[in-house]
């Protein structure tokens, strides 16, 4: 783990962006398309600690992003070149734009200021999507990767971030992954390697400093 100063000195509000993948209602909500995957990021405390750190990120001037996976109901320019992909359209509960399924879930809270960024296709919330340019626009230097799922999205965003040149944080008690000893082996085993692990609590301690003008480039 990092220490404090280190930590600290990565997490510049200015320079500071808070990442929350999939923590939409069809995927982590009671009703969502993956059970199992929904009961472990509520029981293991990952949703209850994005949101933590989502309520902190507002009140320290950080921006939020929140990264939402969808499918238009024709599932036109959907991807389908993945088992996973076609596994999905067979899930019960479908992630259609315009629906309560693609809506951030329960308890994070999403403010006027948040960004939010919708795909439709791939695994990845960074790679084709809206995210590299405005992380760039904002004066991203740090990412804080959030959410679910430590099997697929996660380290898709960690490894696209580092590859465009961002520093990432991963807390590790923020993410989720099924079965639920796969997350800490995914943690130490890759993650570690391309990413600083801290946990919610020494995440929160950096958010919660005075907060600083957020610095865009002009």
């Amino acid at each position: 783990m990092p220490s404090y100063e280190q930590l600290s000195e990565l997490l510049d509000p200015a320079s500071t962006v808070l990442l929350t993948v999939e923590c939409q209602q069809g995927v982590v909500g009671p009703d969502g398309a993956l059970p199992e995957l929904a009961r472990e990021a509520r029981s293991s405390g990952a949703l209850t600690n994005v949101a933590r750190l989502v309520a902190a990120a507002h009140e320290s001037g950080i921006q939020v992003v929140h990264a939402i996976a969808e499918r238009r109901p024709d599932g036109r320019g959907a991807s389908r070149n993945a088992r996973l992909f076609r596994a999905a359209e067979r899930l019960p509960v479908q992630q259609l734009c315009g629906t309560t399924a693609v809506r951030v879930a329960a308890p994070i809270e999403v403010t006027e200021a948040d960004l939010v960024v919708r795909r439709l296709h791939g695994l990845s919330p960074v790679q084709g999507t809206d995210v590299d340019a405005l992380l760039r626009n904002l004066g991203c230097r740090t990412l804080v990767v959030t959410g679910v799922s430590a099997n697929v999205a996660i380290p898709n965003a960690v490894f696209d971030a580092v590859n465009r040149g961002y520093t990432a944080v991963v807390p590790s008690d923020a993410i989720a992954g099924v079965p639920s000893d796969y997350t800490p082996a995914m943690i130490r085993h890759t993650l570690a390697l391309v990413a600083t692990i801290a946990t919610t609590d020494e995440v929160l301690g950096c958010f919660e400093r005075p907060r600083r003008r957020r610095i865009t480039p002009a």
